[in-house]
């Protein structure tokens, strides 16, 4: 072991004591940690490819080497023929004795819809890659995870995903779990990369991804932006920390940040106001908003926080009156489903709130649960799992959530949704407020 690794290791562990969450809850011990190594890649062999999507007919390819390389994309729709080529750029960064590989990017498209596209990263010949673009129109196929991490737990996870036919993943934070310790980032990388190469993943951070300390490292969320950018700018958002999509012409996704300001007169709050109004709902019916510290909870596990209780106050009424059909959640390490909910009470026309941080992390899960259960809470399980949600036509979605426990990916509860905006009662005249 190299002496920088022997300090980063004694710094994980100062860190570890000193940044360990006080809970009032007993958690199961998880499963296994994963690490997964790099040896067999050389030092300018793509790794850890990931890709998302940048407006309705781009992808942004991102990709890592240990060491400079070329940042050249190239794709067709044969395999094994690239008869189209891009040209990205590649950076890196450093967190305390740490520096990252190269880390690319390439924009490539337009690309047609529905369509495989083969491609490979830094004309390297050995490792080719495949995604499949999201269909135009309805039917559409997201699968949902939050609070990921890397341990048996995540493989159950990433195994049942792999077994369904989605064309997105969404992701309301927590990703890989570093905690400051960097090559964790790495690891997770490469732990996804068999899926996150295939199907576009679009994610927003969780309070594992701020990585901020006094003094010591000042600037939050630098692996995670340098790691993971998503196409804030499309979206005319200033930060990579909240942004929004449209997919299949009838979907529209909003990323927020729980952990950036958030209070009325913020940028984040002046740009969702203005993202919801510019949604024309005659055209993109389903508005679907994640963010990572839930709204709504009945689990004993972080109440009371202001990430989730501020948040909630300051655009709780936004999401309201831009008549928003879903909130999907992370950080509660549990699944909980409620019914469509306004101000703390059942409301016809609110969105439906779900929390679903129960993708595999290494803290275990959160069992203890407030009683009696709330009114609102529809389904609660501690349970390890995953969610698909199947955008059906433009009125009606189902929406399932998968046990990991049972050998196959059997729908545990599953629920027919309808749009907010196909109730008479919640239709609004328009879309401004």
């Amino acid at each position: 072991m190299t002496n920088v690794s022997v300090l980063l290791l004694i710094l994980e562990v100062i860190l570890a004591a000193f940044f360990v969450e006080v809970t009032s809850y007993n958690r199961p011990p998880p499963r296994e940690p994963l690490s997964v190594p790099t040896d067999s890649y050389g030092s300018t062999t793509p790794q850890q490819v990931h890709i998302s999507m940048v407006g309705t007919d781009r992808m942004r390819i991102t990709w890592i080497t240990r060491e400079a390389a070329s940042s050249k994309v190239e794709y067709g729709t044969s395999p094994g023929v690239y008869d189209i080529s891009v040209d990205g750029s590649s950076t890196t960064y450093e967190y305390l004795l740490y520096k990252s590989g190269q880390i690319h990017e390439a924009i490539v498209g337009p690309l047609r819809p529905n369509t495989v596209y083969y491609y490979r990263c830094s004309q390297d010949p050995y490792r080719d890659f495949a995604f499949k673009t999201a269909p135009a129109q309805l039917p559409i196929n997201f699968v949902v995870i939050g609070d990921l991490g890397q341990t048996g737990w995540t493989n159950s996870t990433l195994r049942h995903i792999s077994q369904s036919n989605y064309d997105m993943l969404l992701l309301p934070g927590d990703l890989s779990y570093a905690d400051y310790w960097q090559p964790k980032w790495d690891s997770f990388g490469r732990l996804v990369e068999p899926l996150a190469s295939k199907r576009p993943w679009m994610v927003t951070q969780g309070n594992h991804e701020v990585e901020k300390m006094s003094i010591i490292h000042d600037t939050p969320f630098t692996s995670y932006n340098a790691r993971w950018h998503m196409p804030f700018e499309e979206s005319k958002s200033p930060s990579n920390l909240y942004y929004s999509f449209d997919v299949a012409s009838e979907v529209h996704v909003i990323m927020l940040g729980s952990y950036t300001d958030f209070g009325q007169g913020s940028s984040q709050y002046i740009w969702l106001e203005s993202d919801l109004n510019k949604v024309d709902r005659k055209k993109t019916p389903w508005v679907v908003v994640l963010v990572h510290a839930p709204w709504y909870s009945s689990n004993k596990a972080h109440s009371g926080e202001y990430e989730s209780v501020g948040m909630r106050k300051a655009m709780e009424q936004l999401l309201y009156h831009g008549k928003v059909d879903l909130v999907f959640s992370g950080h509660v390490h549990a699944y909980e489903r409620f019914t469509r909910v306004y101000n703390g009470i059942a409301n016809k026309c609110g969105p439906v709130h779900i929390t679903i941080g129960d993708g595999g992390n290494r803290e275990g899960l959160a069992t203890e649960y407030t009683e009696p259960k709330p009114e609102i809470s529809i389904f609660r399980e501690a349970s390890f799992g995953h969610g698909q949600l199947q955008v059906v036509n433009s009125t009606h979605a189902q929406w399932t959530w998968h046990r990991n426990e049972d050998s196959l990916s059997i729908a545990t509860d599953s629920i027919w949704l309808t749009t907010v905006i196909s109730d008479p009662d919640c239709n609004p005249q328009h879309n401004k407020f």
